[in-house]
């Protein structure tokens, strides 16, 4: 009987990254899922609630990423199988970057979006943040593209990062998606 190959010692994420990692992975589905729903309704209170909402999620997930992207860089990560081809390697190493580069991204288009369109981004109803740019409706609406078309990228990446975890665990049978699902760290050693 075959079994999936366990996580070496040390070679397994902290326990502070994985949980940085899926806070911002099921963020972002909830958010992206928001903005998908609420961008074709029309104009209520209900929606200007959901845009509130919307608005907070991202400004928290923009400050969850950077203390992603802060543990990342003082926490070295598990090393990369040492059966992974080198354009696999090259792949993995873009997908990171650009998952890492648009959580920041994404919320930073959208903040810029609001303060373009006049519609200042107050956090959880509390805080207000400053406008970064002055009122210009035509940069709004320009933002607006920039921010879908970002969205719309990280759909792609996430599908892509997703996919290879998968085909590393069905196919490779390596500890690649062990190392973030420490569950299967756990079954892993029981089989």
């Amino acid at each position: 009987m075959t079994t999936f190959a366990r996580a070496a010692p040390g070679s397994a994420y902290t326990h502070t990254a994985i949980a940085l990692h899926w806070l911002i992975a099921l963020g972002l589905a909830g958010t992206f899922g928001l903005g998908v729903y609420m961008s074709d309704l029309p104009l209520s209170p209900a929606k200007l609630q959901l845009y509130s909402w919307h608005k907070w999620a991202g400004v928290s997930l923009f400050v969850l990423s950077l203390a992603r992207l802060a543990w990342r860089l003082s926490h070295r990560p598990p090393a990369l199988p040492a059966t992974m081809a080198t354009l696999e390697r090259l792949g993995a190493r873009f997908a990171h970057a650009a998952l890492y580069a648009l959580t920041l991204a994404i919320p930073v288009s959208g903040w810029l979006m609001s303060s373009a369109k006049g519609v200042q981004t107050v956090w959880f109803g509390v805080l207000p943040l400053p406008d970064l740019v002055v009122r210009d409706a035509a940069l709004g609406e320009r933002l607006l593209g920039v921010h879908q078309a970002l969205n719309l990228a990280l759909a792609l990446i996430v599908l892509l990062h997703v996919g290879a975890a998968l085909k590393h665990h069905l196919i490779d049978r390596d500890d690649v998606l062990a190392r973030m699902l420490p569950f299967l760290r756990q079954r892993g050693r029981s089989a």
